[in-house]
């Protein structure tokens, strides 16, 4: 008979996600830059999402929009660029290097040459590869010359960037080279979102060119990145990190192999692994206090497993996702989503709780004191979410 796993439960899963994750109170962050290193990488496809995360986990919530704009836009601590499964997300500066190399290479490689045949059959040949060579490299000399520029400026300084083709079954749909062109610079790490214009919630926002680093290997980087988010993460099983990554099965084992992960038995009788020698030996000793956190859509903790049914119950589902599977605003108590939240036209933030068992008046307390430091620190921004889910559309209209 081979050794018995180790058995991590459930209640020891959501014990770590409270402290790896820096969302007890006693676990929360400093900086912007820790909060990001905790957690890997936070979404960026809605602006939002990331100030709402990062304030979520900060002792002082209060300096997030400040702290963040001087990681983001100042001192280049932290980047928001393309990573896993063509996705935008905001990562540690020093990790752009591993990301790129680990996803981000695969992954360009796809989005060039559907740019390039895109380009060149629905122009009926009068826009070639060699034609778009010359407007990319013109169009990365205005963003160098500018610092941060938006598609528009870009457009003043290179015109041919104007140039449409067609795309789909019959021409069905038109594209401008500008939007593909920027996208797939995006996606290879040779551009990265600069500045918004407007509020730190703005969708609209400046390129820039991608801080320089070095070209990591492949295999090396992905063992890398996946020791990072197992530390984060762990226990996941196969399906989670395939999930997560984007990556094949293979590579995903052949990582695994890499970095000497261990299994563990997991309460639903699946396997997961975790990072060899990061305190898995023992159960997670005492407990952490009783915890509230209201999370934004695309939060990274909630989206952080394929798996969510041991901090997620299934019949929650349908008011907390849209038909994508984008998670919206949750609720968490104790490590796991009892309900969700929304901001009214008059910047009041509700919230209504879905899950009842074992959410007493301790939890109400809690989640009211959340739901006060959130509207005090967000201060009248108004919070729309990109993907908007059942629950937040009745409460926010509520």
């Amino acid at each position: 008979m081979g050794e018995r796993l180790r058995q991590v439960t459930t209640a020891e899963r959501r014990v770590r996600l409270a402290l790896r994750h820096r969302l007890a109170p006693g676990a929360r962050a400093a900086t912007p830059e820790e909060v990001a290193g905790a957690l890997v990488a936070l979404h960026g496809t809605d602006p939002a999402t990331v100030y709402l995360a990062v304030g979520a986990r900060l002792e002082d919530a209060d300096g997030t929009v400040t702290g963040l704009d001087r990681a983001l836009y100042e001192e280049r601590s932290l980047v928001r660029m393309h990573g896993m499964r063509h996705t935008v997300f905001v990562f540690p500066t020093e990790l752009a290097a591993v990301v790129h190399a680990s996803t981000g290479l695969t992954v360009a490689a796809r989005a060039r040459a559907a740019l390039v045949k895109d380009m060149t059959t629905g122009s009926d040949g009068r826009l070639t590869p060699e034609w778009l060579a010359e407007v990319e490299a013109a169009t990365l000399a205005a963003l160098a010359r500018r610092g941060q520029a938006t598609v528009n400026e870009l457009v003043h300084d290179e015109p041919r960037l104007r140039e449409q083709f067609t795309h789909g079954a019959g021409g069905k749909y038109e594209h401008t080279v500008s939007s593909r062109l920027m996208r797939v610079l995006g996606v290879e790490g040779r551009v990265v979102r600069g500045r918004p214009l407007g509020s730190w919630t703005s969708t609209r926002f400046r390129w820039a060119v991608a801080p320089p680093h070095p070209e990591l290997p492949p295999a090396g980087a992905q063992s890398d990145l996946l020791r990072r988010w197992l530390t984060a993460c762990g226990p996941a099983t196969e399906a989670d990190l395939k999930w997560w990554t984007g990556w094949r099965v293979t590579e995903v084992r052949k990582a695994l192999a890499a970095i000497g992960a261990q299994a563990v038995s997991l309460d639903d009788g699946g396997t997961g692994y975790v990072a060899d020698g990061y305190g898995y030996g023992e159960p997670v000793a005492g407990a952490v206090e009783p915890w509230a956190a209201l999370l934004p859509a695309l939060d990274p903790t909630a989206m952080g497993w394929q798996d969510r049914d041991w901090y997620l119950a299934p019949a929650l589902r349908p008011a907390l996702f849209d038909r994508s599977g984008n998670v919206g605003p949750t609720v968490w108590w104790n490590g796991r989503v009892v309900g969700g939240w929304a901001q009214r036209p008059d910047g009041e933030i509700v919230w209504r709780l879905l899950e009842t068992q074992g959410v007493g008046s301790e939890a109400h307390t809690a989640v009211e004191a959340e739901a006060a430091r959130l509207c005090a620190w967000v201060a009248g921004t108004r919070i729309t979410p990109r993907f908007r889910t059942p629950l937040e559309r009745e409460l926010a209209s509520s």
